[in-house]
């Protein structure tokens, strides 16, 4: 029987003795036929609930290796894995289970008390020890499945709506970790420190699964910690791992960062939201490699690649669209933009999603053919290197004139008293909407209106101008670290 996850166990075989994954808590390690052994065990495991092919199994637990044990012998028996975010409220949490209607949730001894709190649900906790007696893997207990079937559902982060269950195929997923190990160039030699969530598609696919295809190591952190998350990249020798602007900037700040050279690094990766200047500066500074990406739960995530001498001189932007990946810039009239013309940008490739779990009207609205309409505006230069400007929803109409939000945060984070910067409009009867800028400061004492006015008069037209500053002790985050919009303008500004 053909099944494409598969992979991991022949993986398995190749280099058995290779170390492939890593609990920076408890400092457990997994060789790849440990590993694989693992989700062998995983597979009997579910194989006794009597689960159908397509049923969900849910996962609220905190960030370990063995989640991805679970999310392969999920792929091996046809199930769907549907990681949820422990940071959600109860009610929250409840509604994403109603939508999608596990058979059995898996949990921990930290979140084992809000799963058991959920009616109706069969719980399972992770934590029980198995049989250490060697685990024979019998074929025929692969499924077979088909590619294009789901192999995993991520919700939406839901800032601008009611989460939605994204549907990703084993095709979409491989394609993914394919394009990424050909276009950033990953092998067995790979090792990651990852903090980022495994309930987000950054924590799953980014790193994590194109670095086990390669046969490389995944080193898994669960609450992050700056000077710890140092160590451990100096301690495993970590060759690529990917962080949030804010993660960044504590890291920065830290006394390990500023005594090592990290020599193993080849690259830093920053996703999620724009990188404030100083966190550029400080990385240049120290000679370390250092740039930013673009991705979505929709496609990927990862769909571009630069090269760090390339970043290093375009600031803010992602390059060219991957070896397998197809982008394209439309303006309003479905035409490709022309050189600095801001666009919608669309996506086409085998990495691109299935669609939106029982939802049809939000999956047509978002495919048109086989681009995916990712909602993001960004423009190209005439080197053909992409730079995001900002969400289509978030685009600021005053007095007539668009404003992308995107392209004033970058200009706010260039002065060095701001930390941290988001853009919104808000509504305003003269102009419509009026260009508000909420910042959080290095020292608020050094805070003069007028003073931030005159550095965005530098590289901005009058009309982008932010007629408004507000300034907060940090700005509110999502539960992957990207600032929270919708919490922003739900605060009342005078």
């Amino acid at each position: 029987m053909y099944n494409d996850q598969s992979w991991f166990l022949k993986r398995a075989l190749l280099a058995p003795s290779r170390l492939a994954c890593v609990d920076i808590d408890s400092d457990q390690q997994w060789t790849y036929a440990q590993f694989a052994r693992l989700i062998e065990q995983w597979v009997q495991r579910l194989t006794e609930e009597k689960l159908q092919q397509g049923d969900r199994v849910a996962i609220l637990a905190a960030n370990h290796p063995e989640l991805l044990a679970i999310l392969f012998a999920c792929g091996l028996k046809g199930y769907i894995y549907v990681p949820l975010n422990f940071r959600l409220s109860h009610h929250e949490l409840n509604d994403i289970l109603e939508d999608c209607e596990p058979s059995i949730l898996i949990t921990d001894d930290l979140y084992e008390n809000i799963a058991l709190s959920f009616d109706g649900k069969k719980v399972m906790n992770r934590e029980v020890p198995f049989n250490n007696e060697p685990c024979v893997f019998e074929m025929h207990s692969i499924q077979s499945v088909s590619a294009d079937e789901s192999w995993m559902m991520i919700y939406t982060g839901g800032t601008t709506g009611k989460p939605k269950g994204v549907l990703l195929s084993y095709h979409n997923v491989n394609w993914n970790a394919l394009n990424t190990i050909v276009s950033w160039g990953l092998s067995e030699r790979d090792c990651t420190v990852n903090y980022m969530p495994l309930f987000h598609t950054g924590g799953l696919n980014a790193l994590s699964i194109p670095i086990l295809m390669a046969g490389g190591t995944v080193v898994i952190g669960h609450r992050f910690d700056a000077e710890q998350a140092l160590n451990e990249i100096l301690k495993r020798k970590a060759t690529i791992s990917l962080f949030v602007p804010t993660m960044y900037e504590l890291m920065t700040q830290s006394e390990t960062f500023k005594k090592h050279d990290f020599p193993d690094v080849r690259v830093f990766l920053s996703g999620g939201a724009p990188c404030p200047v100083t966190v550029y500066e400080q990385f240049e500074n120290k000679g370390l490699p250092f740039k930013e990406g673009y991705g979505l739960s929709e496609a990927g995530p990862n769909n571009f690649v630069i090269d760090v001498r390339v970043a290093k001189v375009k600031r803010g932007s992602v390059g060219k669209s991957m070896q397998f990946v197809d982008t394209l810039i439309v303006t309003k009239d479905h035409q490709p933009a022309l050189i600095g013309e801001v666009g919608e940008l669309w996506i086409r490739g085998r990495h691109v999603f299935r669609g939106y779990w029982r939802n049809d009207k939000e999956t047509a609205a978002t495919m048109q053919n086989e681009w995916l309409k990712t909602g993001d505006l960004a423009k190209i230069d005439a080197d053909g290197d992409t730079y995001i400007v900002g969400r289509k929803k978030d685009m600021i109409v005053t007095g007539g004139e668009n404003v992308y939000p995107q392209e004033i945060e970058h200009c706010l984070l260039l002065h060095r008293t701001i930390r941290e910067a988001a853009v919104i409009g808000l509504p305003d009867e003269k102009w419509g909407e009026v260009v508000t800028a909420f910042i959080s400061l290095s020292d608020p004492a050094l805070f003069e209106e007028t003073q931030l006015t005159e550095h965005c008069r530098q590289f901005l037209g009058g009309y982008k101008i932010p007629k408004k500053f507000v300034v907060l002790p940090e700005l509110p985050k999502t539960h992957v670290g990207k600032i929270d919009k919708k919490q922003l303008s739900a605060l009342k500004v005078v």
